[in-house]
């Protein structure tokens, strides 16, 4: 099997990136002016920021002699609903928004955003995360990069899976919206992800429509190796999984499940059955082979055919069905025989109809065993089934 490979986290511009900021600055070429005496004291009392920074930023934006501009720009994000945090944020983040045009500049790129949906302290916690977006061009990125990811996410009502994806990856909007996406689209349709599915790889890994094709044709090779062949219905699901995994996570899993006595060939292929497997913490997939084999005493097979169960939620789906159904077999409520594992894949509304509205005389205490509490429990909190 290739080496898996993970990619570098590049989608949001954090505050803590004040060190490449500084970087950046003392990059440009040096202005015969001296030091912005304001702008300096102005960045580090409002603003927190270290000296050289500030001194480095004086001198890009010598020409602002007063804190007018400054004081204009949070006064407008304060105006739409931005908290003191949210600004001090964005600022920290893309100190040059500071000396924006607020007219000309900074509230047509804003409006573009609240004309997505955003409004108010939702639209300050987004930008104050994606500031980079208001340093770019609003017709030469902004617009166009809007509308290359509009044509692939389909069925997004209110903008949701769109604002996600930005959020996941400002840099799909930040880059040239012409470039690479468009590159790796094609890709992506070459093997067979198209439509709904184009749709959802962009909203769960954004990155990947970024990367090179050298890095692409890696990860598909990663999944074919794993035996699930391109165009298969499995193959998107396959490819987001190896996406988010290195290697020497890969081989940890592998451990885990041999140490429960399965073999390599038998966790590809339980890979193969459910991929996002590869997608759930060591710490899950720990506590949930634990359950099934010792508290549920299921057989390898059993669970080498099922591998979904493993990627319930412990506490909110398999705990509290397993204690209805301790209940209810032990009873004997039920005509038919029935396998944990088939509860498990019960829809919500099957499995309160079947195990607790039914069962008359033993209704409330079968639904206070769903809420894990007991009999004479006046607490409303749920407790773990015991291990």
């Amino acid at each position: 099997m290739q080496k898996f490979t993970s990619f570098p986290n590049f989608h949001n511009i954090p505050s803590s990136a004040i060190k490449s900021l500084f970087s950046f600055f003392s990059s440009l070429p040096e202005t015969t002016q001296n030091p912005n005496s304001f702008l300096v004291n102005y960045l580090i009392e409002s603003y927190s920021f270290p000296k050289s920074l500030a001194l480095a930023l004086s001198k890009r934006f010598s020409y602002v002699k007063s804190p007018e501009k400054p004081q204009n720009v949070c006064q407008y994000f304060r105006n739409i609903g931005f908290s003191d945090a949210d600004i001090h944020s964005t600022i920290r983040a893309s100190p040059q928004v500071l000396v924006c045009n607020v007219e000309k500049t900074l509230k047509p790129k804003i409006e573009f955003f609240q004309n997505l949906g955003l409004a108010g302290s939702d639209l300050g916690k987004f930008i104050s995360k994606n500031s980079l977006l208001l340093t770019v061009s609003l017709e030469k990125k902004l617009v166009p990069g809007l509308e290359t990811l509009k044509q692939i996410l389909v069925d997004d009502k209110n903008n949701e899976n769109l604002i996600r994806t930005i959020g996941r990856c400002n840099w799909l909007l930040a880059r040239d919206p012409n470039s690479r996406f468009l590159s790796n689209v094609e890709f992506f349709k070459s093997c067979g992800i198209v439509g709904s599915q184009l749709s959802m790889l962009l909203t769960r890994q954004p990155r990947l429509f970024l990367a090179s094709e050298l890095k692409l044709r890696e990860l598909v090779s990663q999944v074919s190796d794993l035996g699930i062949p391109v165009y298969s219905g499995m193959f998107v699901h396959g490819l987001y999984s190896v996406s988010c995994l290195s290697e020497e996570t890969f081989e940890r899993k592998l451990e885990l499940f041999r140490s429960y006595g399965f073999s390599k060939d038998e966790f590809i292929e339980m890979f193969k059955k459910a991929p996002v497997l590869l997608r759930t913490s060591e710490e899950k997939l720990k506590f949930g082979l634990e359950f099934f084999f010792k508290k549920v005493q299921l057989e390898k097979e059993a669970l080498f055919n099922a591998p979904i169960c493993l990627m319930y939620s412990m506490e909110n789906r398999v705990l509290p069905r397993y204690r209805v159904f301790k209940i209810v077999t032990s009873r004997r409520l039920l005509e038919k025989k029935l396998t944990f594992l088939k509860v498990l894949t019960l829809s919500e509304e099957e499995f309160l109809q079947k195990f607790l509205l039914r069962f008359g005389d033993d209704a409330d205490e079968l639904f206070l065993a769903f809420k894990g509490q007991k009999l004479g429990s006046s607490s409303s909190s749920s407790s773990e089934e015991e291990s």
